[in-house]
């Protein structure tokens, strides 16, 4: 009987969303660019205010952790942990990727007019710059069959899949895959993206099991070291 707050920010999308038992209660959620900073604290003070809810009621807080944006990470596992120290209640990390993949295989009806069967694969993909991106591969029942990596796509990406299955691609970063990705089983849906309702089942589930971060020591998991690019005024002074 877990009340947790869900926090997702790892991509441009800046989403909260309020869950008991596994299943969704309220959500607030912006697609409007990579202004977490300004708009994450707003939208879970907001939740609670508008739906009269005393954030002392919460059981836990369920940030994504990764992989996506740095910047974006930083800022969800920053508020999440700050939280979790006022209200003296545990931090539950979830992967990203992993919560794309199940919650859309699982919930696929939600999203497109394509059946279910055991040929269909699920594809998430977060944008990591030019031709990468993050992902992974998941079966029709939501299991993972192809580990969270960083992949450069090509036109031969995921070919060995693709010769069997149909997969079924989406997230931020797929929509720069479709001249790339032209096999006859790939399957791309429009502007589906990461969203903290996506996590609301894992959260529950770790919950339930005491799978709980060590709030002083967690980081977001980058999967790629983070560079800094100089200014190219900076290298003319």
């Amino acid at each position: 009987m877990a009340l947790i707050l869900n926090i997702e920010t790892s991509t441009e999308v800046c989403s909260v969303a309020l869950s008991k038992n596994g299943t969704l209660l309220f959500e607030k959620e912006s697609h409007e660019g990579l202004n977490h900073s300004e708009l994450l604290t707003v939208f879970i003070e907001g939740l609670f205010l508008e739906k009269n809810i005393k954030m002392s009621s919460l059981d836990a807080i369920a940030v994504s952790k990764g992989p996506g944006s740095y910047t974006g990470l930083r800022i969800g596992v920053s508020v999440a942990k700050g939280l979790c120290y006022a209200l003296e209640i545990p931090l539950i990390g979830i992967g990203t990727i992993d919560a794309m993949g199940i919650f859309t295989a699982q919930n696929l009806g939600q999203f497109s007019d394509i059946r279910l069967n055991e040929n269909l694969l699920f594809c998430p993909m977060i944008d990591a710059r030019r031709m990468e991106v993050y992902t992974a591969l998941y079966n029709y029942k939501g299991e993972r069959i192809k580990s969270v990596s960083a992949e450069i796509i090509n036109a031969d990406s995921f070919s060995n899949y693709l010769a069997k299955n149909k997969i079924f691609f989406f997230g931020n970063g797929a929509e720069k895959c479709k001249k790339q990705l032209t096999h006859p089983n790939t399957v791309f849906e429009g502007p589906l993206k990461a969203s903290a309702r996506f996590m609301q089942k894992l959260a529950e589930e770790k919950f339930k099991k005491n799978k709980f971060e060590d709030i002083a020591y967690f980081e977001p998991f980058y999967l790629k070291n983070f560079i800094a690019t100089i200014p190219k005024n900076k290298l003319t002074q």
